[in-house]
């Protein structure tokens, strides 16, 4: 009878072992979700057809600080140069050009562990219809990777935007 109990009791202790670690691989704490986070991939679903406003390789840059701040860099790469070489005597098709590829914005955040979302409330925009706007969006974290969905893409439809964790690295002095 002991060996059965101290069987049983073995075997419950991995089951439970190997449970917890499963439901770890996956993080969504707000010590996951703080950092610099570069991105990887936008994609956004239109009704079906699927775009990728930023391109197939988008540059930026997306940080969440502790103090609840955060600040998004979005850019599609390519982006036409100005041809007079100042950024207020850009032509028309320079600035549409400028504008349809770049995103950013900036403020305060909250995260809600239990419903894995980020509450953004936008104090500024390059999209100024943001500015002033709450918004939320649902994030999977796994490792250094974060998928990150937002219902209300700056373009219409819904984003997908995949992300992966900044390395940091130790400043020189």
């Amino acid at each position: 009878m002991n060996r059965f109990v101290t069987l049983t009791a073995s075997t419950l202790s991995v089951v439970l072992t190997l449970a917890l670690s499963a439901g770890n691989a996956v993080g969504e704490t707000l010590k996951d979700l703080i950092g610099t986070w570069q991105y990887v991939s936008v994609t956004v679903d239109q009704g079906g057809n699927k775009i990728e406003p930023f391109g197939s390789n988008p540059t930026g840059t997306m940080m969440y600080d502790e103090n609840g701040r955060f600040a998004i860099v979005l850019v599609r790469p390519g982006l036409p140069k100005l041809a007079a070489d100042n950024r207020m005597q850009g032509t028309a098709d320079e600035y549409t050009a400028i504008v349809k590829g770049s995103l950013a914005y900036f403020g305060t955040y909250t995260f809600n562990e239990a419903d894995r979302t980020v509450s953004v409330k936008v104090e500024g925009s390059t999209f100024p219809n943001w500015t002033g706007t709450e918004q939320k969006r649902t994030i999977s974290i796994s490792g250094d990777q974060m998928t990150l969905t937002n219902p209300t893409a700056s373009g219409g439809g819904a984003a997908t935007v995949i992300l992966k964790r900044v390395k940091l690295t130790p400043r020189q002095i």
